[in-house]
């Protein structure tokens, strides 16, 4: 995940980990690039479009 975002330059502001999940803030205007780029690195990347709410 680290590597995915950092291909992106995304810069990780926090984070947080736990036995079963690691979670990361990133700036607001990042958000949408920074799920983009984890889901392709993890072949979670669908044919749906994310839409935030703004």
């Amino acid at each position: 995940m680290f590597e995915a975002l950092a291909k992106y330059q995304i810069n990780i502001q926090m984070i947080a980990t736990s036995e079963i999940k690691i979670s990361c803030v990133v700036a607001q205007e990042e958000g949408v690039k920074a799920i983009h780029a984890v889901h392709s690195a993890f072949g979670l990347a669908g044919r749906q479009k994310i839409q935030i709410a703004g």
